[in-house]
């Protein structure tokens, strides 16, 4: 299979699809599908015709995470898993957070270790009804990763946080909303359907507003309130400044539907 295949990309009305494409092996991520999936975060962040980004998986699973027949330590010796991080998770894991438009994940099935942890990351996560969230990492004696270690205390708390992390037990969905893991549980069949609508409407809405907002809310994890207050009069003085601003302000006044370009 080849790079350009182990990640489909579409763009439309907005919208860059993305989704992982090894369904044979449960959207495992070998080195190709890194960096196709790197790729396709990196054209987000450039091109201003996606406004908006949804990520899925092929198949009957999300993402079993990392394909261990990569890293076996029984070819070659020892793998090195940090420079596994270094090269190719975290680098990915910064390009979700940081960029400032809406990214959506529909989770369709199993995601496990990695996979997890990168659904945790994206702003809105919607789960099929069957989908399971499994820290598959102390199965083979590793330490969470892809951020794990990081979003799951500020998302549940130090005990359940630990309790994933120590007994892989698996999650189902309607748990991890309930949660707050994920945003909200869909029917299976009703996954891309809801989900898709749901980053169109982010897609044609102020989106300068919205990435702004992203970058705030993920800054209050570690700023005190007063920097914080700080912070939220800068980017609010820059959002005052965008176009979008100015058309969301007449389109209420003129009592008709706005026109959101995203600038």
């Amino acid at each position: 299979m080849s790079q350009s295949d182990t990640v489909l990309s579409a763009l439309a009305d907005g919208v860059l699809r993305l989704t992982l494409n090894r369904p044979d092996k449960l959207n495992a991520f070998n080195d190709e599908m890194h960096l196709a999936l790197r790729a396709g975060f990196e054209r987000a962040h450039a091109d201003e015709h996606v406004r908006a980004v949804l990520l899925t998986g092929a198949g009957r699973g999300f993402s079993a995470g990392q394909d261990l027949g990569d890293r076996d330590p029984r070819k070659g010796g020892t793998p090195d898993l940090g420079h596994t991080i270094e090269t190719f998770y975290n680098p990915l894991l910064r390009l979700i957070r940081s960029l400032e438009k809406p990214v959506v994940c529909a989770v369709n099935g199993v995601a496990a270790g990695a996979g997890a942890n990168i659904a945790f990351a994206c702003d809105i996560t919607l789960a099929a009804r069957s989908a399971r969230f499994i820290q598959a990492f102390a199965k083979i004696g590793l330490v969470p990763d892809s951020g794990g270690t990081w979003s799951l205390p500020r998302l549940v708390g130090e005990a359940r946080a630990k309790a994933l992390a120590l007994t892989a037990e698996p999650l189902d969905a309607e748990t991890a909303a309930s949660w707050g893991l994920i945003w909200r549980v869909v029917d299976d069949a009703a996954l891309i359907d809801e989900a898709s609508a749901l980053a169109a409407r982010l897609a044609a809405g102020p989106t300068r507003g919205l990435g702004l907002t992203k970058r705030a809310i993920q800054a209050a994890a570690t700023n005190a309130f007063d920097e914080q207050l700080d912070l939220e009069r800068d980017l609010q003085r820059e959002a005052g400044r965008s176009a979008d601003y100015a058309e969301g302000v007449t389109a209420f006044l003129e009592k008709r539907k706005p026109e959101f370009s995203g600038r």
